[in-house]
C-alpha cells in the first residue's frame, strides 16, 4: 500500500468536501527528485495542501484503495506526462481514476507535458507508443505462462473435472476483456488529458524550471475554491461581507493595495479579515496574520517581535536574526519584501507608529500585494494614507437572530416558547456580533425563567466581558475626550449637534476636534439631519463607567440624568457632600413638584463643581437665588414660570452660555453684572418677558445673542457695549411698541438716554444735573449734547426701535451673523443711511415686509448670504456686494427686479422659485454671469427660476456635447401632478481626455413638484447589471425650443470636475457618469462645458481658489450639494435643486 506525504498540517481554511487541495501524478524515477520535488515544495510553501506519492511500488501491482481515495478527495488534480509515464500501469490506473473522477466529481485536471509533446501522449507515438506495446507484451507473456501451465500437466487438465475446465476457460476470456478494457480507458485517459490546456515546461520562460513552477503554483492558488473551516463555515452573513471586501482589495489587479478595517469594538473586524485571509492567502508568495497588535506592541520589544514574525512568516522561516531594534526591522521587513506578492493582516492597530514600523508604506511590498489593517480608530489609516476604509457593517435584525440561536439553541432558529425573549436579547445587542455571541453561549443550558432573570440583569448590569471590549476605546481617549464622550452618552444622543456643541464649547472642551475623534474611533455618530447617536451597548457602557462601583448612589456620580437620581439628590440632607457632580438635568416638566423637592435648592449649595445644569419644569422653590455655582459654565432654563430668574445680582464668574426658554410668566431677564465671562445668551418662547436688562450693554465677550418670539418685548436696550458680537438673532417679533419716555443706564463712566416720541423737552433736567450723558434718538440713532432735536423731522415712530437696533449696530465690527427674520421690518425701519458692518457674512431677513433692498447704503463688503425669502412685498433687490456667494429669494412674490450682479464673481447658489414678476430674461441674465464667475473653475453653481427656459435660453447653454431627454405631449394637470414618477437613471461614458477637454458638466431639469433632487454618480466602471448607456449629441446648432403647458420650474446645477478633484479621488480613470432623478419631472439635459482654453490643461497640483470664498451652509437642509460617498471606485453626489 503506498504511503504518502503532505504540508506539514492540514490548513485551517482546509473544506470538508477536499481533503487535498492538489493530487500529483508522476513518474517517479523520471521526476521525483527534481522537478516534482520543486514544484511540491512551492506548493507547500503556498501552504496549498498536497498528495505526493513517496514509495514505488512494484511493477504491474494495482493502485490501492489509498491511493484511490486521495485522488477522490483531491481538488486538483497535476498530472506529469514525463518520458517514461506511460511504462508504469499504475500511473495509467492513476491517470484513468483523475479522468474519472473529473467527469464524475468535477475534479480540475491540469496537465503538465515535461519533456514530451502533447501529441505523443494523445496519440502515443514514439516512448508512450513503445510503453503500450510493452504492456502488451507483458500481457502476452502472461497468457503464455498459463499456456506453458497446461502443456507441461497436459494429463491435469484432462483429468479435471468439466466443470473446472469451463471455470478456467471463462476466468482467461474475462482477463482478456478486462485487459482490454483496461488499455482502452489508459488510451481513452491519455487522450482526454493531453486534450486539456497544460504546460510544456521547455516553451515556458525559456525553459527556467522556476519561473515554470511559479506560474503552475500561481495558476492553482487562483484555481483553488477555498472554504472557511469547521470553525467558520457557518459565519452569518459572512459570505456578503467577504465579496464586498474583495471587490475593495481588488485582487487581480495590480500594484500594491492597503485597506483598513474599521468600526466599533466587537463589530467583527477580525472575523471579516480572518476570513478573507484564509480565504485569499494561497494566491500569494507570502501571507502573515498579525493578531493583537495593540496588546503585543505594549511588550517590552513588542514592535520587534511582531516585526520578526511577519517575516517568519512570510519568508517560511523559524527564526528571524539580525533586528533588535525596530528601525532595523523597518529596512529588513522592506528590503526582503519589496520584492515578493504578500498578503499581511494587521488585527487590532490602535497607534499610527505599530503601522510605521510594520507596513511603513506601500514601497515596502511587492507588486499585487495587499495589507489588510482592523482598527477602532479611523484617524490611523486616514493617516498612514491606505486606499480604502471599509467601514464594518454590523448584522441586520434577520442576521443577528440567526448567530444569537446558533449560540443560544444550538440552530438557526429559536425554540419554541423562547422566540419572545430571543428577540429581547437581540434588540439589547443591537448587531454587534460580540454581544450576541457572548450572551447566546451564556444563555445556552439556561431555563426560561433564568433566561427572563438575566436579562432583568442586564438592565442594570452590563455583560463585563462586552463591557471590556467597549471599553478600550474609550481607554485611548484623553481625558477632555472621554469627558466629551460621557457628556454625549448621558445627556446628548438624540439631540441636535449644533446645539450641543454650543454647550460643548462652553465648558472648554473643544468639540469639533473632539466629536471629530469620537466618531473616528466609532464611539459615536452622527445622523445625516444632524444628530448625535451611538449604539445601544456603547451608550450603556458610558452610563457604568459614570455609575462606576456605586450605581445606587447618585451622590457619588459626576453626571445625574435619571429621574429617579434626582428625586434621591433632592431628598438628601443639606450637608451631603455633592463634589463629584459635575453636570446634572433635571426635569421637573411632567409631575407636580413633590415635598422632598422643597430641599433641592439648599441641597444644590453643595455642587460646588457643578458646570453644567438644565432645569426643565418647576421646582418647588426658586432654585438659583443661593446657589454658590462658582464653576458653572452653562445654565440652561426651559418652561418654568419663574417671574425672575434669581434676585438682584448674582455673580457666576464661570457662566458662558445661559438659555432661556419658553418661560411663559418670565417678565425681565436677570442681571447681568454679576457674569463677565457670558459669551451666549439664548432667550427663545418667552412670551411674556417686557424688558431686557440694561446691563446687558456691559457684557464685553459676548459673541452670541439669540432673542427669539418673546413678543412681548418693550425694552431694548442699547448693545453698543456689546462690541465682540459676531452673531445676532432678533426674529420673530413683529411689533415693539412700548417704551418709556427716557430709559437710562450706566455704560461705563457715562449715561447713555434713549429719546422715544417728542420727549427732547424732557432732557433738560437731567442735563443739569450731569455732564456725563450721550443721548440717543430712537428714530435715528443720532447723539446730540443739551439742547437736543431730533435729526429727522416730523414725529418720531415708536416702532422705529428696529431703525435703532440697525444703526446701533455699527460698532459691532465683530458682527458676522445677523437675522432679523420675521420681524415686520418695512422700508422705513431699514432708512437710507450708510450702514457698515464690515465683517458681517451672513444677513438673515426672511418674512419682512421692506419694498427695497439696496446694497449701495448697507456696505456689508464680506456679506457670503441673503435670505429674503417670504418678503411678499419686496420689488427691487440691487446692489448686491461682490462678496456674495449665497442668494435665497423664494416666494418673493413681488420680486420685479434683481440687479447689479456682473461683479459679483463668487455667486453660485441662488433659489428664486415662487417670484413669478421677476421674468425669463432677468433669470436669462443672472445665470450667464453666474456662468461667467469663479464656480464654472473651481465649484458648483445652483440656480432655480419659477418658469421653463425659453429658447433663447436653451441655446444659449445647451450646445455641443449634450444629452437631452424629454416627455413627450406632457401637460400639466393640477388635479394629476404626477407627470413622471418613480427613478428615472440615466448613464453616459465620459469622452476620451475628458479631465483636460471639459472643465464640468451642467445639468438643467424642468419640474412641478417644489423641490428636486438628483443623485450624480461618478465611476471608473459601469455597473455589471446595467450596461446599458445614453448617447451624447454633438451639435453647433440651437436646439428646438421646449413649450410646456402649465407652472413648471427650471434648475440649472454645474459641477465642475476641478472642485471635486479637491475634495474627492476623482481622476482620469473616472469614465462613467449616471443621474438618478427620484421625483416628477418633465425634462432633463446635461452638458459636458468646454474648458475656456483647451491650451491650458488641467493641472492638479495647482493653486486652488481660496474655495472659502464661495461659501458653505452649515445646515445640511439648506445644501445645494453633499458629496455622500467618497472611495476609490464612485463619487456619489446629491443636488438639492
Amino acid at each position: 500500500m503506498a504511503s504518502s506525504s503532505s504540508s506539514p498540517s492540514l490548513p485551517a481554511f482546509s473544506s470538508h468536501l477536499w481533503k487535498y487541495h492538489v493530487f500529483l501524478s508522476f513518474r517517479g524515477e523520471d521526476t521525483r527528485r527534481n522537478f516534482v520535488d520543486h514544484l511540491y515544495s512551492a506548493l507547500e510553501q503556498q501552504g496549498i495542501y498536497t498528495y505526493k506519492d513517496d514509495e514505488t511500488l512494484s511493477r504491474g501491482e494495482s493502485i490501492g484503495p489509498a491511493l484511490m481515495k486521495a485522488i477522490e478527495e483531491s481538488q486538483i488534480a497535476v498530472i506529469i506526462f514525463s518520458e517514461n509515464y506511460a511504462d508504469s500501469s499504475w500511473c495509467l490506473d492513476e491517470l484513468a481514476c483523475i479522468m474519472k473522477c473529473k467527469d464524475i466529481k468535477g475534479t480540475i485536471v491540469m496537465p503538465i507535458f515535461y519533456g514530451v509533446d502533447p501529441s505523443e501522449v494523445r496519440k502515443q507515438k514514439q516512448k508512450y507508443g513503445e510503453a503500450f506495446a510493452k504492456h502488451e507484451l507483458e500481457n502476452k507473456k502472461k497468457t503464455k505462462s498459463w499456456g506453458h501451465a497446461v502443456v507441461e500437466d497436459p494429463w491435469g487438465l484432462l483429468s479435471a473435472p468439466r466443470e473446472q475446465i469451463r471455470k478456467y476457460q471463462e476466468a482467461f476470456a474475462k482477463h482478456e476483456l478486462e485487459h482490454k478494457a483496461k488499455v482502452e480507458s489508459w488510451r481513452k485517459a491519455l487522450v482526454d488529458a493531453s486534450n486539456i490546456s497544460g504546460w510544456e515546461p521547455k516553451h515556458v520562460a525559456n525553459g527556467h524550471e522556476s519561473r515554470v513552477i511559479k506560474e503552475i503554483v500561481d495558476t492553482i492558488s487562483q484555481r483553488l475554491q477555498l472554504v472557511p473551516s469547521s470553525a467558520n463555515e457557518d459565519l452569518i452573513g459572512m459570505a456578503a461581507r467577504i465579496q464586498r471586501l474583495k471587490l475593495e482589495l481588488q485582487i487581480e489587479s495590480g500594484g500594491v493595495r492597503m485597506v483598513g478595517i474599521w468600526g466599533v469594538g466587537g463589530g467583527g473586524k477580525t472575523t471579516l479579515a480572518s476570513s478573507i485571509y484564509d480565504e485569499i492567502s494561497s494566491m500569494f508568495d507570502g501571507c502573515c496574520f498579525v493578531q493583537n497588535i495593540r496588546e503585543e506592541s505594549s511588550k517590552i520589544n513588542g514592535l520587534v517581535s511582531l516585526q520578526k514574525k511577519i517575516l517568519s512568516g512570510v519568508l517560511k522561516q523559524k527564526e528571524v536574526q539580525g533586528i533588535e531594534r525596530v528601525e532595523e526591522g523597518r529596512r529588513m521587513i522592506q528590503n526582503r519584501l519589496c520584492h515578493r506578492k504578500v498578503l499581511i493582516v494587521l488585527d487590532d492597530v490602535d497607534q499610527l507608529d505599530q503601522l510605521k514600523a510594520l507596513a511603513g508604506s506601500h514601497g515596502w511590498f511587492g507588486e499585487g500585494s495587499r495589507v489588510i489593517m482592523t482598527t477602532r480608530d479611523e484617524h490611523i489609516l486616514n493617516a498612514h494614507r491606505v486606499n480604502v476604509t471599509h467601514s464594518i457593517r454590523l448584522l441586520n435584525s434577520d442576521e443577528a437572530i440567526k448567530l444569537f440561536c446558533k449560540h443560544a439553541h444550538r440552530d438557526h432558529t429559536p425554540m419554541e416558547n423562547y422566540e419572545q425573549l430571543s428577540k429581547e436579547v437581540v434588540s439589547y445587542a443591537g448587531g454587534l456580533p460580540l454581544a450576541l455571541t457572548i450572551l447566546g453561549s451564556f444563555l445556552c443550558d439556561k431555563n426560561i425563567h433564568e433566561w427572563r432573570s438575566a436579562l432583568a440583569r442586564l438592565k442594570e448590569i452590563p455583560n463585563d466581558n462586552i463591557l471590556e471590549t467597549l471599553k478600550i476605546s474609550f481607554d485611548g481617549l484623553t481625558k477632555v475626550e472621554r469627558e466629551l464622550f460621557l457628556d454625549i452618552a448621558c445627556f446628548f444622543r438624540g439631540k441636535y449637534k449644533y446645539n450641543a456643541m454650543r454647550i460643548f464649547d462652553a465648558c472648554g472642551f473643544h468639540p469639533v476636534i473632539g466629536v471629530k475623534v469620537l466618531i473616528q474611533k466609532a464611539l459615536i455618530t452622527i445622523s445625516e439631519d444632524g444628530y448625535f447617536d451611538m449604539h445601544d451597548l456603547v451608550q450603556e457602557m458610558g452610563h457604568y463607567i459614570v455609575r462606576g462601583e456605586h450605581p445606587k448612589h447618585p451622590e457619588k456620580h459626576s453626571r445625574i440624568w435619571k429621574e429617579e437620581d434626582v428625586y434621591k439628590i433632592c431628598a438628601m440632607d443639606a450637608t451631603t457632600e455633592l463634589d463629584k457632580i459635575e453636570a446634572i438635568e433635571m426635569d421637573f416638566h411632567f409631575q407636580p413638584a413633590k415635598k422632598q423637592e422643597q430641599d433641592l435648592p439648599s441641597v444644590s449649595a453643595n455642587m460646588k463643581n457643578l458646570r453644567y445644569m438644565k432645569s426643565i419644569g418647576d421646582p418647588a422653590k426658586l432654585l438659583f437665588n443661593d446657589l454658590p455655582l462658582r464653576e458653572l459654565c452653562c445654565l440652561i432654563v426651559s418652561s418654568g414660570s419663574e417671574k425672575q430668574l434669581w434676585e438682584g445680582c448674582k455673580v457666576l464668574p464661570s457662566l458662558k452660555l445661559l438659555e432661556l426658554s419658553h418661560m411663559n410668566k418670565l417678565i425681565m431677564t436677570p442681571n447681568f453684572n454679576g457674569l463677565p465671562n457670558l459669551e451666549r445668551f439664548i432667550l427663545h418662547g418667552c412670551l411674556c418677558l417686557e424688558e431686557i436688562h440694561p446691563s446687558i450693554g456691559c457684557l464685553e465677550k459676548l459673541v452670541f445673542l439669540s432673542i427669539e418670539n418673546c413678543r412681548s418685548l418693550e425694552i431694548f436696550p442699547p448693545i453698543r457695549g456689546i462690541r465682540k458680537l459676531e452673531t445676532l438673532e432678533f426674529t420673530e417679533h413683529p411689533k415693539l411698541v412700548k417704551f418709556p419716555k427716557i430709559h437710562h443706564q450706566r455704560m461705563e463712566n457715562s449715561t447713555h438716554l434713549d429719546l422715544d416720541d417728542n420727549s427732547g423737552s424732557q432732557v433738560a433736567p437731567y442735563i443739569e444735573s450731569s455732564t456725563n450723558y450721550v443721548v440717543s434718538c430712537l428714530r435715528c440713532g443720532c447723539r446730540h449734547l443739551p439742547g437736543v432735536e431730533c435729526c429727522v423731522e416730523g414725529p418720531c415712530l415708536s416702532r422705529n426701535i428696529f431703525l435703532v437696533l440697525f444703526h446701533n449696530l455699527q460698532e459691532l465690527h465683530f458682527l458676522r451673523k445677523l437675522d432679523l427674520s420675521e420681524c415686520n421690518l418695512g422700508d422705513e425701519d431699514i432708512g437710507s443711511d450708510v450702514l457698515e458692518l464690515p465683517n458681517l457674512q451672513e444677513l438673515n431677513l426672511f418674512r419682512n415686509k421692506f419694498s427695497q433692498l439696496s446694497f449701495s447704503c448697507l456696505q456689508f463688503p464680506r456679506l457670503k448670504w441673503l435670505d429674503v425669502s417670504f418678503c411678499k412685498e419686496l420689488v427691487e433687490l440691487s446692489e448686491l456686494p461682490q462678496s456674495i456667494a449665497i442668494v435665497r429669494a423664494d416666494c418673493c412674490d413681488s420680486l420685479e427686479s434683481f440687479g447689479g450682479i456682473s461683479n459679483c464673481k463668487w455667486l453660485w447658489k441662488v433659489s428664486l422659485w415662487g417670484a413669478y414678476k421677476l421674468g425669463p430674461r432677468v433669470g436669462e441674465i443672472l445665470l450667464g454671469s453666474m456662468l461667467q464667475g469663479n464656480a464654472i473653475e473651481d465649484h458648483f453653481i445652483s440656480f432655480t427660476i419659477p418658469y421653463q427656459i425659453p429658447k433663447g435660453f436653451v441655446g444659449r447653454f445647451f450646445r455641443g456635447k449634450t444629452f437631452t431627454k424629454r416627455l413627450p405631449h406632457v401637460k400639466w394637470d393640477p388635479y394629476k401632478r404626477h407627470i413622471q414618477s418613480g427613478e428615472e437613471k440615466f448613464r453616459l461614458r465620459l469622452p476620451d481626455d475628458w479631465c483636460n477637454d471639459f472643465c464640468g458638466f451642467l445639468i438643467r431639469i424642468i419640474f412641478q413638484d417644489k423641490d428636486m433632487e438628483i443623485d450624480i454618480s461618478i465611476k471608473k466602471d459601469p455597473d455589471e447589471e446595467d450596461s446599458r448607456f445614453e448617447i451624447w449629441h454633438e451639435s453647433n446648432e440651437t436646439p428646438e425650443p421646449e413649450y410646456l403647458e402649465g407652472e413648471v420650474k427650471t434648475s440649472v446645477g454645474y459641477v465642475s470636475f476641478s472642485s471635486l478633484r479637491q475634495t474627492t479621488s476623482l481622476n482620469s480613470s473616472y469614465s462613467i457618469i449616471s443621474f438618478s432623478i427620484k421625483r416628477n419631472w418633465t425634462s432633463f439635459a446635461v452638458e459636458l462645458v468646454p474648458r475656456k482654453s483647451k491650451d491650458d490643461p488641467v493641472q492638479t497640483t495647482k493653486a486652488a481658489t481660496d474655495c472659502s470664498e464661495f461659501w458653505h451652509e452649515e445646515n445640511d437642509e439648506y445644501k445645494a450639494f453633499m458629496i455622500q460617498d467618497n472611495s476609490k471606485y464612485s463619487i456619489n453626489i446629491i443636488w438639492k435643486a
